[in-house]
């Protein structure tokens, strides 16, 4: 048993209440797409997992290995996560993280030239509209 004495919690919950995922349907998300994996097996979200089990999470360029060292289902203090998880991944997998999320591309989310004029675009459009020829 935990300090919360629970012998099981979902997946999804226990990585969010560790702070591994900022939200829990983000969490609920990496699972629907492989990125949460116990044994090399992908998970759903709804999985049930128990102490002493190693769970890989892949986080961008990262895979980040941790095993459970107590259960919880609520989200914790970012100081008291070292009580739920042991951190197994090695400093040469954040390292080489770190080096690869430096070379990824930034993603544009919006074309250019949609949502509200420039500045530049405006003077151009009050020049055309407006002029005192």
């Amino acid at each position: 048993m935990t300090e919360d004495n629970i012998s099981e919690v979902r997946i999804d919950r226990w990585l969010w209440a560790v702070r591994i995922f900022k939200t829990r349907s983000i969490a609920t998300d990496a699972c629907k797409k492989n990125s949460v994996k116990i044994n090399d097996k992908p998970l759903k979200a709804s999985k049930l997992i128990s102490v002493g089990q190693i769970i890989s999470v892949k986080l961008g360029p990262l895979v980040k290995v941790v095993e459970v060292k107590s259960l919880t289902e609520k989200r914790v203090s970012a100081s008291l996560v070292c009580r739920y998880l042991t951190d197994l991944t090695t400093e040469e997998a954040y390292a080489k993280a770190r080096e690869l999320k430096l070379h990824l591309k930034p993603i544009r989310l919006t074309k250019k030239g949609l949502g509200r004029p420039t500045k530049k675009q405006r003077r151009e459009l009050d020049e055309f509209l407006y002029s005192e020829d």
